[in-house]
């Protein structure tokens, strides 16, 4: 992992920028959930829900895209293993 492990406030200012507008967003630091197995040291697992207008039409396929293009820089950073459940809003 890097010299400064990637903080929950970067990986939300990164989709806040890169996915707007975003009507919900949970950015979950998972790694004690993984402490021991064999990718645990190689950096932090996230979990990142997110709904956003951005994503209506999109395939799940481009909306992980959409997510991981986001977050790219932060993903060399340390970022070892990433679950993303990305929507868009359900009709009122």
């Amino acid at each position: 992992m890097g010299a400064a492990a990637v903080q929950a406030s970067q990986i939300e200012a990164a989709l806040r920028a890169a996915i707007a507008p975003i009507t919900t967003l949970e950015v979950i630091n998972e790694s004690h959930l993984h402490a021991g197995h064999a990718g645990a040291a190689e950096g932090s697992h996230w979990r990142v829900r997110l709904v956003s207008a951005r994503l209506a039409g999109l395939t799940p396929v481009a909306r992980h895209r959409l997510v991981y293009d986001a977050l790219r820089p932060l993903l060399a950073q340390g970022i070892h293993a990433l679950a993303i459940d990305a929507k868009a809003p359900t009709p009122a």
